[in-house]
């Protein structure tokens, strides 16, 4: 059955629901459609956090003046179905989005994801902005100029020629095409975390700047993986030192290597560098790799020995020799099971 309008409201009253019906829709297309403009530099880099509130989100971008009204911002999410669809990423927001277009962006715009990047103790700069240009998009040319740039470095209060082991290894959450500062500010803050007053205190007690721990740290992690052995390996170190002897590190010529790490011969030793710790005595210029905690800690607290030599056993592990005479014959021991291991192949 059909209804009759005009008998349930009069003419003047269906021009009234009429004109406010369209108020509703003018309103709901001005609230919702219209560009909304911020006054901040374009465009304004936004972040959503894993498992972050909704409120939060909204209110964020209303301080940032993004969005003029953080109600009717609320409102246009609940009504678009929204709130639980929008992803944690990073956005770059450009001027002029109306609510929807906004919250458009935030469900199925472009945005850059947060990766987790393991930085693993002993990588160098090269083979972390190799990483990072596979896991993150990070221009990884960019990434180590920027490591070597003295104008940089003096920026975060160091005056060194790179940030060569001042990248801490850890687990991180970086953002997909972060720029090269915001990563190697990262890792440089991690290190300072990492760096407490007892430890400053400690490298002060032993004799070493922060700097040098960090060298021969990166040397002791350049020899050895096994946790247990650093410590030895340190102590090593430091007695030749104390004795005036050179170093003798072969990770030291590694580092020289353009071509990576592979098998020394009697020329590598011969490479005129300051890195060359068979050729020039003390320690190197600086770091030869970024070392962990542990590397770290061996060299503040080595352990108490009387060793100056070691060598491999063959087996992941090093035989250590108070001895140049000892040493030989644990060089000869090594050699014969590498020949055993050889002909038995």
């Amino acid at each position: 059955m059909k209804k009759n309008y005009n008998k349930i409201f009069g003419r003047w009253q269906l021009i009234v629901i009429l004109v406010v019906f369209i108020g509703l829709l003018t309103l709901l297309f001005y609230t919702f459609f219209t560009p909304n403009y911020y006054t901040l530099k374009e465009p304004i880099v936004f972040e959503i956090k894993t498992a972050e509130p909704f409120t939060s989100v909204s209110k964020k971008l209303s301080q940032l003046g993004v969005i003029p009204n953080e109600n009717n911002f609320r409102i246009a999410a609940f009504i678009y179905g929204a709130e639980k669809k929008i992803r944690a990423a990073r956005y770059h927001i450009p001027n002029g989005l109306s609510y929807l277009d906004l919250l458009d962006m935030f469900i199925s715009g472009k945005c850059d994801f947060a990766r987790n990047v393991v930085v693993k103790d002993g990588q160098t700069i090269k083979w972390l902005g190799s990483k990072l240009e596979s896991k993150v998009f990070i221009d990884s040319t960019e990434f180590v100029k920027l490591a070597f740039n003295k104008d940089f470095i003096l920026s975060l209060g160091l005056n060194f020629n790179s940030l060569e082991g001042y990248l801490f290894p850890a687990d991180y959450s970086i953002y997909e095409r972060s720029s090269p500062d915001e990563v190697l500010k990262k890792f440089y803050d991690e290190l300072k975390n990492f760096f407490v007053d007892s430890l400053e205190q400690r490298a002060s007690e032993i004799g070493f700047t922060i700097h040098q721990v960090l060298t021969l740290a990166s040397i002791v992690k350049g020899e050895t993986d096994k946790v247990s052995e650093m410590p030895v390996i340190a102590s090593v170190y430091f007695n030749r030192l104390r004795l005036g002897m050179k170093l003798q590190a072969d990770p030291t010529i590694q580092y020289l290597l353009p071509d990576g790490w592979r098998r020394l011969y009697y020329k590598d030793l011969q490479i005129d560098s300051p890195y060359n710790t068979y050729k020039y005595p003390g320690l190197p210029p600086g770091p030869i790799n970024n070392p962990g905690s542990n590397a770290i800690l061996s060299v503040l607290y080595p352990a108490d020995t009387n060793f100056l030599y070691f060598v491999s056993d063959g087996k992941g592990g090093h035989n250590f020799s108070k001895s140049l005479k000892e040493h030989n014959r644990k060089v000869n021991q090594y050699r014969r099971l590498i020949r055993s291991k050889k002909s038995s192949k």
